[in-house]
């Protein structure tokens, strides 16, 4: 039942996010484009041109594997669509990526093997909390000053951020690696050093 709720949650969550978010909340935020069909060369807020490659193409060829392998895992477990998502999906996306290294710590700190010991229910959970809605570049994560709440896709679930680009999660803590936007054509990849957990 929670499995059939979460792919119906997915599938209006990105519905709505394209009618409402992107057309009236992302074009006002600062940093945040709406999504783009174009590329284009300039820098518009500080964010990024879009990049050429989607976000799933870009986490295979830089080697996230355990986040790519991760995605597999629901997708094929639970059918979430997610890696098609974020290969061919043209609405924008702001991934939080952890390092292969991160999500080994995980598996260190829980005793198990890999992604594939835990339920894939969780696993969709985790993956959701580290993705929001529209393209967000450094300007607009970090802020100048007290912390900024990023709302997730995990059924509005959030973090905070401090200027130095630590992140404050429901269940632990991670670092933003410093100036490091990776821009695909759907979104812009910021990578983290500890896997973000939406539970205590």
């Amino acid at each position: 039942m929670k499995t059939l709720r979460m792919k119906t949650n997915i599938i209006a969550i990105v519905a709505v996010a394209t009618m409402a978010i992107f057309t009236v909340g992302c074009s006002k935020e600062e940093g945040v484009t709406p999504e783009s069909s174009t590329s284009v060369s300039s820098q518009k807020n500080g964010a990024p041109a879009p990049g050429n490659d989607p976000i799933a193409q870009i986490a295979i060829n830089a080697g996230f594997n355990e986040l790519v392998g991760a995605l597999t895992y629901v997708d094929d477990s639970l059918n979430a669509g997610l890696v098609n998502l974020f290969l061919n999906g043209t609405d924008q996306y702001t991934v939080f990526a952890p390092t292969d290294a991160a999500f080994n710590d995980l598996y260190a700190a829980l005793n198990i093997n890999g992604i594939d010991d835990l339920p894939p229910s969780l696993v969709l959970d985790v993956l959701l909390y580290h993705v929001v809605e529209g393209r967000r570049a450094t300007n607009s994560v970090l802020p100048k000053k007290g912390t900024r709440t990023i709302t997730t896709l995990l059924l509005g679930a959030t973090f905070t951020v401090d200027p130095q680009g630590m992140i404050t999660a429901i269940g632990n803590t991670a670092n933003i690696t410093p100036s490091n936007n990776i821009s695909a054509s759907n979104g812009i990849i910021h990578v983290i050093d500890a896997v973000i957990l939406p539970i205590n």
